[in-house]
């Protein structure tokens, strides 16, 4: 199942300090994921003077049981970061889906 996540940050005044605090785990997480094929595509949102406010990520799971699993170890949100997150199932048109090169075969 294809999921579009979208993480708001809070509006405070700490809000791109917690963000920057909790990035580099972020990072890492969405790294790992991307490599085991449940990340497909993220992006940060931006406001109009170009700073981060959030975040958009199109994720696959093979349920919603385990989306929420990985929701509970987002650095994003045990940092307080993400204070209004929305989840809608998606399905990536198949001409936006990118395929893993098939092993090599070579002896």
């Amino acid at each position: 199942m294809q999921f579009l996540v979208i993480g708001r940050d809070g509006a405070d005044e700490q809000a791109l300090s917690r963000r920057m605090a909790s990035r580099e785990a972020h990072l890492a997480l969405a790294e790992k994921m991307r490599q085991g094929g449940s990340l497909l595509f993220a992006a940060a949102i931006l406001d109009d003077s170009e700073k981060m406010v959030g975040s958009t990520l199109i994720c696959e799971f093979p349920s919603r049981a385990e989306l929420d699993q990985w929701l509970k170890e987002e650095p994003y949100i045990k940092g307080d970061v993400w204070r209004d997150v929305e989840i809608k199932q998606c399905k990536v048109g198949p001409k936006f889906v990118v395929t893993k090169p098939a092993a090599s075969t070579k002896s």
